[in-house]
C-alpha cells in the first residue's frame, strides 16, 4: 500500500465501458510526515476520498480484488481513507 493525499479529479468522457462511473482521482504519493514525493498516479476510488484527504492506495492486480472492482480495467485503487498517522521513531 502506498500513503498518497488526493489533489483533485481526472475526467474522461471516452473511456473503457466497465469505467462508466467509476471516480477517478489524481493522487500524489506522501511521506508519513506528510512531504510529497514526486509520483503521481490516477486511481479509482469508491470510498469517496476528497480533495485533500489522505488516502491509501495499492497498485497493480490487488485493485482488482475488491467487490466493485472485480474485471475491472483498473490498477490503482483507494482503499482506505487515513484519519492519522503516528510514526514511532
Amino acid at each position: 500500500m502506498i500513503l498518497c493525499r488526493v489533489l483533485g479529479h481526472a475526467v474522461s468522457s471516452r473511456k473503457d465501458e466497465r469505467l462508466e462511473g467509476a471516480k477517478l482521482l489524481v493522487v500524489v504519493e506522501i511521506e508519513p510526515e506528510g512531504a510529497e514525493r514526486d509520483e503521481l498516479h490516477v486511481v479509482a476510488d469508491t470510498l469517496g476520498a476528497g480533495d485533500g484527504d489522505t488516502v491509501l492506495v495499492v497498485i497493480g492486480s490487488a485493485a482488482r480484488m475488491t467487490g466493485p472492482t472485480r474485471g475491472q480495467p483498473i490498477d490503482a485503487l483507494v482503499v482506505g481513507i487515513v484519519d492519522s498517522v503516528d510514526v514511532q521513531a
